[in-house]
Parts: structure tokens; sequence; C-alpha cells
């Protein structure tokens, strides 16, 4: 490739999208499919990953993206890989008192340990190549906190820290690292944690934000678009609000 792509093309680059069969990760890699990318789904649910990359013409793997070993053997079959998105997470909906080391353990391996295995997994073929996008899915919950959600937004502001620190370590390499914070964002993970609140929390959620309703999954995915693209080159070490204005104090 000799000069910079179409704005919003990502022709021949080859994508790795963590935790990408359902919600934010599919609007994701239906996205930069549609881009032109050639991309990888990783996630636990083989079958709904499978197929998702059969509609997309995509591929599909079954990973533990918080076990290194795991991601290492899928990236060596499946890579080198240009761009790298950090989307798998997990949440749990409890005050800090009523959790468990068992479930700190579990959270932060979802939330931040994978972050860590993908980003190590895909850096050493994005030096060689002098080229890189890592994109991390992180949280408003990151930068506001939450109420019932400490380990969670303590987790995802460790992806915050985690994105500046490779922004620093890897621009020398033509690298660029930002993340992504979504608000209250219309999927599966936000209707398993309102299950028990229902309607009453799903109002508060969407009053918290400036523009007094949910986000789709499809708004997240333009702004990762956007930083994958030649375009976005010039941008690192940020985070970027997909929010509703939610994070405008934080």
């Amino acid at each position: 490739m000799t000069g910079p792509l179409p704005f919003g093309r990502l022709d021949s680059r080859r994508a790795f999208v963590s935790g990408g069969a359902r919600g934010i990760g599919a609007a994701i890699a239906r996205s930069f499919a549609g881009a032109g990318a050639h991309v990888m789904i990783a996630d636990l649910d083989l079958a709904l990953a499978s197929e998702l990359s059969r509609q997309l013409g995509a591929v599909a793997a079954k990973v533990d993206v918080a076990d290194a070993g795991a991601v290492q053997a899928v990236v060596a079959q499946h890579g080198p890989f240009d761009i790298l998105v950090n989307n798998a997470g997990i949440d749990q909906h409890a005050f800090f008192t009523d959790s468990s080391p068992q479930d700190w353990a579990k959270l932060i391996a979802v939330n931040l340990t994978s972050v860590l295995a993908c980003t190590h997994a895909v850096l050493p073929a994005m030096h060689a190549a002098r080229f890189g996008r890592i994109i991390n899915i992180t949280s408003e919950a990151a930068r506001l906190g939450s109420r019932g959600g400490s380990i969670y937004s303590a987790a995802k502001g460790g992806v915050i820290a985690f994105t500046k620190s490779m922004a620093r370590e890897n621009a020398r390499y033509g690298i660029t690292a930002n993340a992504i914070a979504p608000g209250p964002i219309r999927t599966p993970m936000l209707e398993q944690a309102v299950a028990g609140g229902g309607e009453k929390i799903l109002r508060a959620m969407t009053d918290a934000t400036l523009l007094g309703r949910l986000g789709e999954p499809e708004e997240v995915a333009a702004a990762a678009l956007f930083l994958a693209s030649d375009q976005a080159a010039y941008i690192t070490g940020e985070t970027l609000g997909v929010s509703g204005g939610m994070g405008i104090g934080g």
C-alpha cells in the first residue's frame, strides 16, 4: 500500500476482534468487514461466532482471551494482525461488600487480563511491520465509577492506563493505541445487567446521559472504524467517550 486508504476504508487490513460474536464486538466486526478488512472473531461462543463469520466472510475461533497461551496459539495460526480490538468484557452488578475474591478474579481476567494477553500476542508482528492499530473498549464506568460495579470499573480503569502506556511504548513503531469508553449501550450485556431492576435502571442510565437515550452498538463501531483507519493516524493515547455526554465531567 503506497498511500492512505480512502476515508473509512480498511482494505486488506487484518483485524482481530475479541468478544466479537455479539453486541458491540459483532457491530465492530460487521463494520470492519464492510470496510474491506479481513476479520477474525475470537469468542468463547464458537457457534455464534461461526454464524457471524459466515455472514461476513470472516474467520471465527473459540478462545478464552484471558488465557495468554491460547491467544498466542490463535494469533500464530491466523495472524499477523494489523488491527486489534480488545472488546471482550463481562459485568456483575453487586456492591463490593457482597462480592468475593472469585468474583474479582473473573472480572479482572476478562476485562483486563484479556487486553494484556491479546496485545502481547499481536505486538511483535506489528513491530516488524511498523504499523498497528490497538483499540481497547473500556467504559465510562472507568472514569466515573459505578455504584454496584466497582471491580468492573477498576478493571476498565486499568484498560485506560494500559492504553496510554502502549501508546507511549509503541509510537516509535508506527502503532497507535486508543480506547473507547461507551456509556449505556443497547447490548445483551446491558440487558443482563438490568434484569433485576428493569425499566427503573434503564431510566437512570438514560437520564445520566446528556442526549437522554441508550446508545447503539453501531455507534461504538463507527468510532472504532475511525480509530482503525488511516484518517486517525495522528491520534494515540486517547480515550473517546461514546456515551451521549455521560462522561463530560469525568
